[in-house]
């Protein structure tokens, strides 16, 4: 991956591009920001941990022997427990309570057990796509009337043609029934539903979930088929395939395609059971409380400390690989995949279709929750999208697994607002509400760094978000979590750079979260246009400064030295100024000042210690002071990196020693402010100002040059000059 950025984003990381194995500068190339490198911490992509490893335990069920002792190429065996035919629980069409009304001839009516009826039907010879209805109608009898597969149809009897159409009939749909059939001998525990209000996590494994899948393919989940309001799941996402296979337009053909291909892999056919996927996967719904939601008003945060990738290239299913990818989601997980979607979510549910068994399960999501997906494989890839998505062919997932057999891939769901009319998005509750659901996806609870995230247009289409706007939320929610940020702008150039301009100006501004949570939450009252949005925070943060004396007084020059003297503050910091400086250092460089802090605190932050505070202050039994000299450690390689001869300059000071400061300190001071200020000695006022003084002493100390052989200069433990011999640069 290439290194650095847009020729524009010097303050932040390399200039350097390299793309298709050239290497340029940066210009005009797909991404800007931070390098893929510095995203990963400069470790394999894989290497960071996301989750902790599978453990059977009152908050998540495991559905097979944990731990597992099979071989890697046998799938774990499946645990054995009662069924349970509850409200908590999955009614799952085998169990001996799923029982059904069937009406005789005669018109008498009785009740049968559903799974034999099932099996009666599917066991018969099937030809074609409408005996297949006929089939599935049989027990589904409510819904004979209404349920016409015409999707199903025109893909087995128009599409396709005959030899393909005599494939599906006799080789695949005869294996996706045969694995349906031994859902009583592969799930052999209840499965609890992730219902709202519960942080819970149930982990099954690749062969448990195609047999469930093989079983929404024929309709067979009883209950599941109604959308009365009261009915018992009505709060759930439908989960049989009825609604798919009556769905219009080709993008349906296309999901169905799909779906066949995912079967075509993973069920065993008589003889040959070694294409049966051997790992697991975790589906983990988050549920957060308003007392553990951050208080965005009085967060201070420095949103430049969290690393942007931003490329109009890519997708996140692809580029995303060792991140925490987010799903685009609707609050009943998949959305219009079962249906006629196919936008994000629903893509990567048919290309991925494990995520589909998210749907069985998982209550509909409030706004303070998030389901994540550990370990789902990858089968299909794809071209197009939305009206032009098209199934491209088989893909064979290269992801390595965790110790315990989940896929290193990683998706949390969390569903935007549907906004009806845009200007709505600006309101400060549904703001709040935007960032309380990112948040609950990206919290995480490591102790070791945490993966960054990949993420997007997040509620940007048919939802109505502004990309610009859901960009800064979810930079702010990175910057909170402690999270690195790959955004995929999906084409869009401009995006990409207007973006990336914004966190550039963010960073170099020292906006913290509450600073830009403030901003934005103004923003609807000054009726301004939603394109506009960058425009006024420009304006506001520009205006700001403008009447900050601290940025009138404030040269560049001023504040090396200012990031010197700090320096002398904590002399055991004078080694890491011989250490290298990665890019992530540099960019976390003079983050601690917050640009809407009162006039107080801005002088007492720009204040410059005198020669005797140098020497008096004790690190460590000033909170304050540690607190500026950590965060100005970095500034102080990063200034020493880009403007190395002005740091060589100030030998001359080293050389001078306590003589400089003690014998010349007053004639270096008058001299100095009659040449800035051309006022004659007796006219001029005198200061009485030690630390003026000395500052006015360093800057003549910059305008010598220095001799080849340069020394660094600090201060030792009793307040005295002493230098150092620096080591070369790596």
């Amino acid at each position: 991956m290439a290194e650095g950025g847009s020729g524009s984003d010097s303050s932040v990381g390399s200039v350097v591009c390299v793309e298709n194995g050239v290497e340029g500068s940066g210009v005009g190339e797909h991404w800007r920001g931070c390098s893929m490198e510095e995203i990963h911490n400069g470790l394999n992509e894989f290497e960071l941990e996301h989750v902790p490893a599978v453990r059977p335990s009152e908050t998540h069920t495991v559905l097979y022997h944990c731990p597992i002792r099979e071989p890697d190429s046998v799938p774990p065996r499946p645990l054995r427990a009662h069924h349970k035919w509850d409200a908590t629980h999955v009614r799952l069409p085998c169990s001996s309570k799923s029982q059904y009304p069937v009406t005789a001839a005669d018109g008498s009516s009785t009740i049968e057990a559903r799974w034999e009826m099932i099996e009666k039907a599917l066991l018969q010879p099937i030809n074609n796509s409408k005996e297949l209805q006929a089939a599935i109608l049989s027990y589904n009898t409510k819904y004979e009337n209404q349920w016409n597969f015409r999707a199903l149809h025109k893909l087995l009897e128009d599409d396709l043609d005959e030899s393909e159409a005599r494939v599906f009939f006799e080789d695949l749909l005869p294996r996706i029934i045969r694995l349906a059939l031994r859902l009583p001998e592969l799930v052999q525990a209840p499965i609890p539903l992730l219902k709202q209000g519960q942080c819970h996590s149930v982990t099954l494994s690749q062969q448990q979930i195609s047999c469930l899948l093989a079983n929404a393919f024929l309709c067979t989940f009883p209950r599941r088929n109604t959308m009365k309001k009261r009915s018992e799941y009505s709060t759930f996402p439908d989960i049989n395939f009825n609604r798919l296979f009556q769905s219009g337009g080709g993008a349906v053909i296309e999901k169905i395609k799909c779906i066949c291909h995912y079967f075509r892999r993973v069920c065993p056919t008589e003889r040959d059971s070694s294409n049966v996927p051997t790992g697991v996967v975790t589906f983990t719904r988050r549920s957060l409380a308003a007392g553990e939601l951050p208080n965005w008003a009085e967060i201070q945060a420095p949103l430049g400390a969290t690393p942007l990738h931003i490329t109009s290239a890519g997708t996140i299913e692809d580029q995303g690989l060792g991140l925490l990818q987010v799903d685009f989601a609707n609050k009943y997980l998949g959305g219009g995949v079962l249906g006629g979607g196919c936008v994000q979510e629903e893509i990567r549910f048919v290309i991925c279709p494990e995520l589909l068994i998210s749907k069985l399960f998982t209550e509909c999501l409030r706004p303070t929750e998030a389901l994540l997906m550990v370990g789902a494989e990858r089968f299909s890839d794809y071209n197009g999208y939305a009206g032009t998505f098209e199934w491209a062919g088989n893909h064979d997932d290269c992801i390595p697994r965790d110790s315990s057999r989940r896929r290193q891939t990683h998706i949390v769901a969390i569903d935007a607002l549907h906004f009806m009319q845009s200007q709505h998005q600006y309101r400060e509750d549904l703001i709040k509400r935007e960032l309380n659901k990112a948040y609950v996806g990206f919290q995480h609870t490591l102790s070791t760094p945490a993966p960054g995230v990949a993420s997007g247009n997040w509620g940007c289409g048919a939802f109505g978000g502004d990309p610009r706007l859901k960009a800064l939320l979810q930079i702010m929610v990175c910057t909170v979590t402690q999270r690195p940020l790959v955004y995929f702008t999906f084409g869009d150039a401009k995006l990409r750079d207007e973006v990336h301009r914004m966190h550039t100006f963010l960073l170099e501004h020292n906006v913290c979260v509450k600073d830009l949570w403030n901003l934005l939450t103004s923003y609807q009252s000054q009726n301004m246009t939603p394109n506009e949005l960058y425009n006024f925070i420009y304006g506001c943060i520009s205006n700001t400064l403008k009447h900050s004396p601290k940025t009138k007084t404030m040269s560049p020059k001023c504040k090396n030295i200012r990031n010197l003297l700090t320096c002398w503050l904590k002399p055991q910091q004078a080694n890491a100024r011989e250490m290298p400086v990665s890019s992530s250092a540099a960019r976390r460089s003079n983050l601690n000042q917050d640009i809407f802090a009162s006039s107080e605190s801005e002088v007492e932050a720009d204040s410059v210690p005198s020669e005797d505070s140098i020497v008096a202050v004790d690190p460590s039994t000033s909170p304050s002071a540690s607190k500026t000299i950590a965060a100005n450690a970095q500034s102080i390689a990063a200034t020493e990196q880009t403007k190395s001869s002005q740091l060589h300059d100030s030998v001359e000071m080293a050389r001078n020693g306590k003589k400089l400061l003690a014998g010349k300190l007053e004639s270096e001071q008058t001299e100095l402010q009659m040449k800035k200020s051309n006022v004659s000695p007796s006219t001029e006022k005198p200061t009485g100002s030690r630390q003026r003084s000395l500052l006015e002493m360093l800057d003549q100390c910059y305008t010598t040059n220095a001799g080849p052989e340069t020394k660094r200069i600090c201060l030792n433990k009793t307040g005295n000059l002493k230098s150092t011999t620096p080591t070369k640069q790596q």
